[in-house]
């Protein structure tokens, strides 16, 4: 996305600079005149060459302009579908989940990805459905989902593969 950072330099500098949106990791910044001084001290200043090294974002994998993240989801979400928020490096937005969406789904949000080098073109961001079961249900309901369980797994068994999972 871009942004200011603060670099100090080998020399003790330190520095404001522009991060362009779109930059990719290794690119090479040149700041004129941001430099050394010049050896005999009567030269104007050189350019400051600044490396950059983008460090993994918490959410968002980039892939070229497309950005890959999982989408948690609660299993009533994803039994039932609907609308669920997912996170864009916009703010979130509202996403229509399909009836019976199975972990491993994958929902493209067009336009919602990375700017390129030159801040035109944007990619995809594509949202991996993660079904997510709670830590703690209150004992009553533990109970029921329980017992349907069971029951589910009595009448109607079967062993999920990897090609039975839609994409």
């Amino acid at each position: 996305r871009g942004g200011k950072q603060r670099v100090t330099m080998p020399n003790g500098k330190t520095l404001d600079i522009d991060v362009p949106e779109g930059t990719t990791d290794g690119q090479t910044l040149r700041l004129k005149g941001q430099g050394s001084a010049s050896p005999t001290g009567r030269g104007a200043h050189g350019d400051a060459l600044v490396e950059l090294h983008l460090k993994a974002h918490p959410i968002f994998r980039l892939d070229g302009n497309d950005l890959h993240m999982d989408l948690f989801v609660s299993l009533p979400d994803a039994f039932l579908g609907g609308k669920v928020q997912a996170p864009t490096p916009d703010g979130p937005v509202s996403v229509s989940l399909a009836k019976g969406s199975n972990s491993g789904a994958i929902l493209r949000l067009k336009g919602r990805g990375a700017f390129d080098a030159k801040g035109i073109e944007r990619g995809d961001l594509f949202a991996h459905v993660v079904i997510a079961l709670p830590d703690k249900l209150p004992d009553d309901l533990q109970a029921e989902l329980t017992d349907l369980a069971t029951r589910w797994r009595e009448k109607a068994p079967y062993v999920p593969s990897v090609t039975s999972r839609k994409r």
